[in-house]
């Protein structure tokens, strides 16, 4: 027979094979169970003082047992919203005008290969002249995705059907002379946690790999007002982690024998092989970042509180995030621009402005760099000196700053807690062994530790987080814009948990091939700065430019 570990204080006994999770509803709180579970919380009292606490530990238990027979679906939040915003912060009030040149000139190419990596302005052009039809280049994607999909193992679920009717609504639109913007006509993907009516949301996990919502995402909604062209749902790693998921292991086009990170993992290898000009990706704690330098893209990591989560699954909803993932820096900001903005459904979203357009000089901004972390050593440090440099020869003065010295890393329990609360039904029922990844470190084992953080300590942790959101705001004064190793240093794991945006783009590669990136960052809402700089520095270099050499073209 096997052992069973008891937790009662938490109502749970747990299999050693974790196979198997069942309520224990008799075991009376004792003195002696108070003093075994007070070591994990690193306090000592006597036994007098545990004897006082029983009744209330009994008491807070049949809570918990009757608190568990509500049904709380992932999309249900905590009535506690997390408020990136500092003391004495403030962001722009007035709004201008959302602006990208226009490409002119732009011709239909005599190989239409070249299409698959267009920039969206590039593409939108030929829409808008009706030198291809939606349709067209609707189809041209579809069959790269046919194609090379399987092979990347990106995609969870071509929306073919519905990405031809929205094309030809676009072509009819278009030729009526009712023309959208730079999105109209323009095909694109979105990773798989965010809800599609007519297709499944499988959240890349195969406990939910049949799931069905009855309802589309508030970013797809806003896509599809712009005139954007769902053609596929993208992998991620099982329940937004790495890029395992319930079919395989999405792979980067740079190297096939390599994954792509994760965990938007399909939305970065999609966008990097010429399967589609833009995908949407999420992050919690460098899922963005993360596949777009196993990939080569650009990705843009909006402030928290920018863009809806409404329809989209919930990890952490305090540090959840989704932004665009493209070839460029202008590519994302039209994106953004189209997805950002209240909803009424995720009231942690903040009316502030985006005034992103070609009236911001870049060599104004105020930029700063980590100077500590880029003087360390690590692996990517003369890609990024050549990114600095390649920045100060065109004028930007770079100055030295540092970010708070604050146990960000230990913050990042903030996950496991709010993960293990938004799939306790997941843990509870037993059906996380049914996940592809059942190591030490993967989400049934993070869950489940999860549960043993108290309630005090979690709150400990979100007080120092307030520490963090009022540092930043102190270290950063006077910053429009600054410049971080994506990986060197804490400030991926420190800006996740402040809220702040950032936008990461290749800079050069590694002796294996791989892509190197690096980090821009910006001020709380300060996203169309960040973008600028962004977009001057990729003007000035042709990193995003590069093409994977893997074979890509399209032979259907």
């Amino acid at each position: 027979m096997k052992k069973i570990y008891a937790y009662p204080l938490l109502g749970l006994s747990c299999f050693v094979s974790g196979a198997f999770v069942a309520k224990l509803a008799d075991d009376k709180i004792t003195v002696d169970v108070l003093r075994n579970a007070q070591q994990m919380i690193g306090l000592q009292f006597t036994d007098a003082q545990l004897d006082s606490a029983t009744t209330s530990v009994e008491e807070f238990r049949s809570s918990y047992k009757r608190i568990r027979e509500q049904p709380l679906p992932n999309e249900v939040a905590p009535a506690l919203q997390f408020n990136p915003v500092p003391v004495g912060f403030t962001f722009e009030q007035k709004r201008e005008k959302f602006e990208v040149e226009r490409r002119k000139g732009i011709k239909l190419p005599a190989n239409k290969e070249e299409l698959a990596f267009y920039s969206v302005p590039q593409l939108a052009e030929l829409l808008r002249t009706r030198q291809i039809s939606s349709e067209e280049l609707t189809k041209f994607f579809l069959n790269r995705l046919k194609e090379h999909g399987p092979t990347l193992q990106c995609v969870t679920s071509l929306t073919e059907e519905l990405a031809l009717e929205q094309a030809r609504k676009a072509d009819q639109e278009i030729k009526a002379g009712r023309y959208k913007g730079m999105l109209h006509g323009m095909p694109y993907g979105v990773k798989d946690l965010l809800a599609t009516k007519r297709y499944k949301t499988t959240w890349g996990s195969v406990p939910y790999r049949d799931q069905q919502l009855n309802l589309d995402a508030t970013v797809v909604e806003r896509l599809e007002q712009a005139g954007a062209v769902l053609v596929a749902k993208l992998t991620l790693g099982e329940l937004a982690m790495g890029d395992v998921w319930y079919g395989g292991k999405t792979r980067s086009p740079w190297d096939i024998n390599k994954g792509s990170s994760g965990s938007s993992a399909g939305s970065a290898a999609a966008v990097a092989a010429g399967l589609l000009p833009f995908a949407i990706g999420t992050e919690t704690l460098g899922s963005i970042v993360s596949p777009s330098t196993a990939c080569g893209t650009t990705g843009l990591r909006p402030t928290f509180g920018r863009v809806s989560r409404h329809g989209a699954m919930a990890l952490s909803w305090s540090m959840d995030k989704i932004g665009p993932i493209a070839r460029s820096a202008e590519d994302c900001a039209i994106v953004f621009n189209a997805i950002h903005g209240p909803d009424g459904k995720d009231l942690t979203v903040v009316d502030a402005p985006f005034n992103y357009n070609k009236n911001i000089n870049p060599k104004k901004l105020r930029v700063g760099y980590l100077h500590k972390d880029f003087d360390r050593e690590y692996p990517f440090k003369e890609n990024d000196k050549a990114t600095l440099e390649a920045l100060r020869k065109a004028g930007i003065e770079l100055v030295p700053i540092e970010l708070p010295n604050l146990p960000a890393r230990d913050l990042t329990m903030t996950i496991s807690v709010e993960g293990a609360a938004a799939f306790d039904e997941l843990t509870r029922s037993g059906r996380d062994s049914m996940m592809v990844q059942q190591h030490k470190n993967a989400w049934p084992n993070v869950f489940r530790a999860g549960r043993f953080v108290t309630a005090v300590e979690y709150l400990q942790a979100q007080r120092v987080r307030s520490l963090i959101i009022q540092q930043m705001h102190e270290k950063l004064k006077g910053i429009d814009v600054y410049i971080s190793p994506s990986y060197a240093g804490s400030n991926l794991v420190m800006t996740n948990l402040s809220g702040h945006p950032c936008v990461v783009m290749p800079n050069g590669f590694q002796k294996n091939g791989m892509p190197t990136t690096i980090t821009f960052m910006g001020q709380l809402y300060g996203e169309a700065n960040v973008l600028a700089l962004a977009k001057l520095y990729q003007d000035l270099t042709s990193h995003d430019e590069q093409r994977p050499p893997m074979a890509l073209s399209t032979t259907k």
